[in-house]
């Protein structure tokens, strides 16, 4: 059976912010969660065509998590059963990503993001159908609360108190009770999620785990996004292209696979993004 869940990720920080907040937060993560035997290895970063967001950046990656593994999966799945392929088109502030698993054939699973600057309550940004709407469940993330179920400790390891915290560069923070109604700037991250795997006896059992797991991701990235702003804050779009090309070269190494993937980013005759903070869309420059 198909679910749809749309998750919402308020930030103190403003869209275009969000856009490098979000590279460095990846990068980082990537790195902590890399190494010989598990973690991420990148197969493509390059510029693209998409038929629907238009000029993008593309990714594909390859995530291996066997560690991450429930009990009760590896009961009958080997141990590879989370080696994960993700393909991603990043046309800022609008991205998809299709994750397939190919021990898996059948199952999918596919993030749509919106990020629009406003506080989370905005209805129906993925300008879903009426069938669709009525079978979307539509959950809140708050940044400030932590998280204690299987997930969040398989992936999170911020333990940042976020009702003491205050940036030293910014003096945002701390975040308390309501901060979502009361912060400026304030911006909000719309992950629809729809998941299917379609498999007798334990699909149902994979799309609840799998939701889990995304929810415990998308609360413990966002996190990190606020919790680094005194490392990535100030930094331009041209220095986080450069990180991200030193980023892939060093996971691929780490994971011990060669190098000669196809990076195009930022160069000097490539389309460069930027936002246009009014009208929230999309504006190449040439």
């Amino acid at each position: 059976m198909v679910q749809i869940k749309e998750f919402r990720i308020a930030m103190p920080i403003s869209l275009e912010e969000y856009q490098i907040a979000q590279k460095y937060m990846v990068m980082k993560m990537q790195q902590q969660n890399t190494n010989s035997t598990e973690g991420v290895e990148v197969l493509e970063n390059r510029l693209t065509e998409d038929e629907v967001l238009g000029i993008c950046q593309y990714t594909s990656k390859v995530y291996r998590l066997q560690s991450k593994a429930p009990t009760w999966l590896t009961t009958f799945a080997p141990a590879d059963a989370l080696v994960m392929h993700e393909e991603a088109w990043n046309a800022y502030p609008r991205c998809k990503t299709v994750i397939k698993c190919p021990y898996f054939t059948k199952f999918s699973l596919t993030v749509e993001t919106i990020h629009k600057a406003d506080n989370g309550q905005s209805e129906n940004v993925h300008g879903l159908t009426k069938e669709q709407l009525a079978a979307r469940e539509v959950e809140y993330i708050d940044i400030a609360s932590a998280a204690t179920d299987y997930w969040s400790y398989a992936v999170g390891n911020n333990n940042t108190d976020f009702s003491k915290f205050k940036s030293s560069r910014t003096g945002r923070g701390p975040l308390l009770d309501g901060w979502q109604d009361k912060c400026k700037p304030v911006m909000t991250a719309y992950k629809l999620v729809t998941i299917d795997a379609p498999y007798w006896g334990f699909g149902y059992r994979l799309e609840q785990a799998l939701l889990g797991g995304e929810k415990a991701l998308f609360l413990e990235s966002h996190r990190n996004c606020f919790g680094w702003i005194d490392e990535w804050f100030g930094m331009t779009m041209q220095q986080i292209h450069e990180l991200e090309r030193q980023s892939d070269s060093s996971l691929n190494k780490k994971i011990g696979k060669p190098e000669g993937l196809s990076l195009e980013i930022d160069e000097t005759h490539s389309k460069r993004f930027q936002i246009n903070s009014e009208k929230h869309e999309v504006v190449v420059d040439t």
